[in-house]
Formats: C-alpha cells, sequence, structure tokens
C-alpha cells in the first residue's frame, strides 16, 4: 500500500475504513435494552453462522440462564463444554478439608484423571494427605517515582508512619478486604510497593485494585512531590510466575505432605523409595538448569481442570502451578512427599463460582460460598500431590507412555 503524499493514508483508503466500522452488519449484534437473554445470544448465533457458514449446534446448547451472566461474560453467544471426571475418593486431613471428598476435573487430556484418581487411591491407603494454609494475601503494587532517591526515601518513611491512615482509606472500600502491610522495595529515585490484603473468600484483584486507588489517591493529595506515579507496576506480577511471589505469596500459600509407607510404594506403584528420591534430585537439577519456576511434574494438569471445573479465573494458572516439590527417605526406609503452593489464587465467591455448572462442582466439594475459601485451597494442594506422586511413579515405573498410548489419545 502505497501512502500519500503527506506519509497519511489515502483520502479513500480511510473513507473505506470508516464506512466498514460504520457497517451494522459487521458488528456482533447486542441488545441496549437487555443483553442477557435468550434471544439476544440466539441473535448471536445466527450472525456468526451467517457470517461463517459454521452451524453452531452444540455451542449454542446450555442449561444456564443468561441472565446470570453480567460481570462473568459480553456478548454472551454460547457456551464451550469441557469433559468433567470425578477422581477419588481423595482424603485429606487438613485443617479446613477433612475426610473423603471426590474431585471435579474438568480437561479434555486423557489419562489425567485416571492418573490423580491412582495417586489419591495410594495416598488414602497411606492414611491420607496432610494440608496446611501458612499465608493468605493478595497485592497491588503501586509506584511512585520522585526527583532524587533521597526524596524517594524519605516518601519511604512517611509512608511507613502513615500507615494507619492509609489503611483506613482503603479498608473503606470493601466490606470483607483488609489492607495488612505495606512492603517497599526502592530502586532507583523510584519506591515500588507491594499493598497487601485479605480478601476473604473472594480471590480479590478487583477488590484490591479498587481500595488501593483509593489509597494512592490519598497518598498523592499529601505528597505533592510524587513526580510520576502507576497503580499498577507490574511488581504484582498479575497472571505470572515471578520470584517475588514465591518468597513472599500471592493468594495461599498451602502445603500438602504425606509419608508413603516403602512397601505401600513398591505394591501399588511398582517403585521403590530410593528410586523415587534419585528421580528427585535428577529434576531438581533438570529444572535449576532450565530455570523453570516449579520442579515438580506437572501441577499446571490438577490446577486447570479444578479451576475450569469451579470458575476459577483460569488465567491465574500462571501463578498458582508455581510449586516447590520435596521429598526424602526416611530413616525407616519409608518415602516422604510434600508440594508447596506459594502463590495458590482461588476463591469460592464471586467471579465464576456462582455459575450454574461451577457451582455445583464446589458444593461436590463443600466448598461454595462463604467461608470455604481456606478449605477449597487444601484440596487443590491436596489434589497436586496425589498427581505429583501418580506421575512421578508412573516414569519410574516405564508406564507413563503405554498409559497415555492406550487411554490418552482420541483417534476419532
Amino acid at each position: 500500500m502505497r501512502l500519500a503524499p503527506t506519509g497519511k493514508l489515502p483520502i479513500n483508503l480511510v473513507e473505506t475504513f470508516v464506512s466498514e466500522a460504520n457497517d451494522s452488519t459487521r458488528r456482533v449484534p447486542r441488545d441496549t435494552e437487555d443483553d442477557y437473554t435468550r434471544e439476544a445470544a440466539s441473535k448471536r448465533v445466527k450472525f456468526v453462522e451467517q457470517a461463517t457458514g459454521v452451524e453452531l449446534e452444540h455451542l449454542a446448547s446450555y442449561s444456564l440462564d443468561p441472565a446470570t451472566l453480567p460481570g462473568n461474560i459480553e456478548n454472551f453467544t454460547g457456551v464451550a463444554q469441557v469433559p468433567i471426571g470425578l477422581a477419588g475418593p481423595l482424603l485429606v486431613n487438613g485443617e479446613h478439608a477433612k475426610g473423603d471428598f471426590y474431585i471435579p476435573m474438568a480437561t479434555t487430556e486423557g489419562t489425567l484423571v485416571a492418573s490423580y484418581n491412582r495417586g489419591m487411591k495410594i495416598v488414602r491407603a497411606a492414611g491420607g494427605v496432610t494440608t496446611t494454609v501458612i499465608d493468605d494475601v493478595m497485592q497491588r503494587a503501586p509506584v511512585f517515582a520522585f526527583d532524587s532517591a533521597r526524596e524517594a526515601r524519605d516518601f519511604g518513611q512517611w509512608l511507613k508512619a502513615s500507615f494507619d491512615e492509609i489503611k483506613n482509606v482503603a479498608d473503606a472500600t470493601t466490606s470483607t478486604g483488609s489492607l495488612r502491610d505495606i512492603q517497599q522495595f526502592p530502586a532507583s529515585r523510584m519506591i515500588y510497593t507491594r499493598f497487601n490484603y485479605t480478601t476473604g473468600d473472594a480471590a480479590g484483584q478487583n477488590m484490591t485494585s479498587k481500595a488501593t486507588s483509593a489509597a494512592c489517591k490519598w497518598i498523592l493529595a499529601e505528597r505533592p512531590e510524587v513526580r510520576q506515579f502507576s497503580l499498577e507496576s507490574n511488581f504484582a506480577t498479575d497472571k505470572k510466575a515471578s520470584q517475588v511471589n514465591m518468597m513472599h505469596t500471592r493468594g495461599k500459600r498451602v502445603v500438602a505432605e504425606i509419608t508413603l509407607p516403602a512397601d505401600l510404594l513398591e505394591s501399588e506403584m511398582r517403585v521403590q523409595p530410593k528410586q523415587m528420591f534419585r528421580t528427585r534430585l535428577l529434576a531438581n537439577l533438570g529444572s535449576i538448569m532450565s530455570g523453570a519456576s516449579n520442579n515438580g511434574a506437572h501441577a499446571a494438569n490438577g490446577i486447570t481442570a479444578m479451576f475450569i471445573a469451579t470458575g476459577q479465573d483460569v488465567a491465574n494458572v500462571a501463578e498458582s502451578a508455581v510449586a516447590y516439590d520435596f521429598s526424602e527417605v526416611m530413616p525407616n526406609g519409608d518415602y516422604y512427599r510434600s508440594i508447596t503452593l506459594p502463590s495458590l489464587i482461588v476463591a469460592t465467591y464471586g467471579g465464576g463460582t456462582a455459575l450454574a455448572t461451577q457451582r455445583e462442582c464446589l458444593e461436590i466439594l463443600g466448598c461454595y460460598g462463604a467461608g470455604k475459601v481456606m478449605k477449597f485451597a487444601e484440596l487443590v494442594a491436596a489434589t497436586v500431590l496425589c498427581g505429583e506422586i501418580s506421575l512421578q511413579s508412573a516414569i519410574i515405573a516405564d508406564e507413563w507412555v503405554s498409559a497415555h498410548d492406550r487411554y490418552g489419545r482420541n483417534r476419532s
């Protein structure tokens, strides 16, 4: 395409762009009165069928009520039907999750549910997984820039002294969240901060954004020497794995652990504790060499499957699947194994958790609604540990490839 002498797009081409943008036949249909009805969705189905020539028989089949979707989706047209399988019973000895649970897992990966189910079987025979929530915090990370490092330092001192006032402003924006502390990370003439909140049963990203925005407006009014400000400096690392969140927690920090008797490993998994431990050493070095943020096997598999089934923000898997995998052979020959999830972001209230299918899956776990988020976090961590034990055992016993070849291929 040649530009006009002025360097701008030719007039006739600009007119074409404007004409197409204003052409209502090209726009996805919307009902300005009420866009969350079956009629509005049907109009979009017909629109895309005519535009593409594809018949949307399955996408347009659903049981949920479109009136429940405001705040969850725009231009609602249909649903993605992801198969859900049940794994379990999973025996958990947690502070919040106690007893047997059946875990709904949404996936299209063959052998995934079977593998987690196998891990849950041996875990149950060994007395169950012990789970512990270590920390609970969600953050927003504003940055404040100044004319000099000295001004930045002085601002940091004032920020500490003014915490109570800042907390009052932030907490006034939410009925369930609370500002816990403000971390400071100075660099050059900037102060990078992490406003850390407890958020109740919600994941809390929107809550912390609103609260921190209000707090920062108050701060900026009090400190006019701030030369530049951003509500999010990318230091909270939303939807990204990061070292800062591995060290300081984002969401829930949860540990799941178990000691597996040597004879049980040998009879059920056809592996010995020493084999498992040596393989972990190899995997640890491989993780270090690759620069991975996870020294485990496949935490993302179980977390993603549970997230889709229960209405979590699936993009949070990028952070939530970070894991510390630890193991050792005990003096009596038994095998201790644990998984630590330092940035597990989950909710049992808000977001997609109240949608019809997702609510049912949370109800299967006894985790829907207020006061249930710690229980759900423990169940996610326990499930991840079962998957780690099962997959590693399959690799050592040379059953991994054959199992996928037999059960994990959809050849239709």
